[in-house]
């Protein structure tokens, strides 16, 4: 089962897409610190979240840079062929739950 749950902070106001057909897209990246054994220091890993629909109208309202989001949904791995003939990946979650965490007063500052 493909599920991901992630608990970070938001690193920009997300942006809000809406199109012609009626749907609602939203994006934004969040940072999640962990603990990296082999330097023995705090990292930072990346995740590309999008969101869809109701959950989209909401996240783009509501998250702004620095607040902290816990993220429900899915892994989406896309593969391609550049110009110059290199593969690449691209890791992005699909989120169908967004929820906020920490205070008003965070949401404010």
């Amino acid at each position: 089962m493909n599920t991901a749950t992630i608990i970070g902070r938001a690193g920009q106001d997300a942006e809000i897409k809406y199109f012609e057909s009626g749907k609602v897209k939203t994006t934004f990246s969040l940072a999640v610190g962990r603990w990296d054994s082999k330097t023995k220091a705090e990292v930072t890993d990346w995740y590309n979240i999008e969101v869809w629909d109701k959950q989209a109208e909401f996240a783009g309202e509501y998250i702004k840079k620095g607040r902290q989001v816990v993220v429900d949904g899915r892994i989406s791995i896309s593969k391609w062929t550049d110009q110059t003939g290199e593969e690449r990946e691209r890791f992005l979650v699909i989120a169908n739950q967004v929820r906020l965490l920490g205070s008003k007063k965070d949401a404010e500052g």
